[in-house]
């Protein structure tokens, strides 16, 4: 787990504070199937900026994401860059919206917020690439390294009162 001790850094309002830190992102989990940020620690831009009302955080990185493509289950690779913004209000008061939860006694959590960032940022469906086939729903081969069409059409038992009424009309 990667953290920013906050007390390293004395900051007064206006004032900005910028650095290169390496975060470790632990590997993600979508639609049961498993996604890792390869390498596993990534190069990363912290800003911290002071206001009069509070700390503003902004976090940037690109992370190369492997796990499998969501069409024919191969190997897919995925670059995405990632900005995210956080903010910590002086005086909270009881609203959540003001309160940053990756904070913590003065540490920032860099790699939950980071795994965070990289998991909203994906895109709805992860591809091997943009025209991948996917799999054949009759035998389950890929299509992309198979492409093929089955001659004879497997109809579904439970669909043959249909296919005799439609013979009878």
């Amino acid at each position: 787990m990667t953290s920013f001790d906050l007390r390293s850094v004395k900051l007064r309002s206006g004032e900005e504070f910028r650095d290169e830190v390496e975060v470790a992102i632990a590997p993600l989990e979508l639609g049961g199937e498993r996604y890792v940020v390869v390498p596993e620690e990534v190069p990363a831009e912290l800003m911290i900026q002071r206001a009069s009302t509070g700390t503003v955080f902004e976090l940037s990185l690109t992370a190369r994401l492997h796990g499998p493509c969501f069409r024919c289950l191969t190997d897919a690779v995925l670059d995405l860059p990632i900005h995210g913004r956080e903010y910590q209000a002086n005086r909270p008061e009881g609203s959540e919206e003001l309160v940053n939860q990756y904070l913590e006694d003065d540490r920032l959590d860099l790699s939950d917020w980071a795994r965070d960032c990289v998991a909203t940022g994906m895109p709805e469906k992860i591809l091997c690439r943009p025209d991948c086939a996917g799999l054949c729903p009759t035998c389950g081969r890929d299509l992309n390294s198979e492409p093929h069409v089955h001659e004879e059409e497997v109809v579904d038992s439970r669909w043959s009162a249909l296919a005799e009424l439609r013979d009878e009309l």
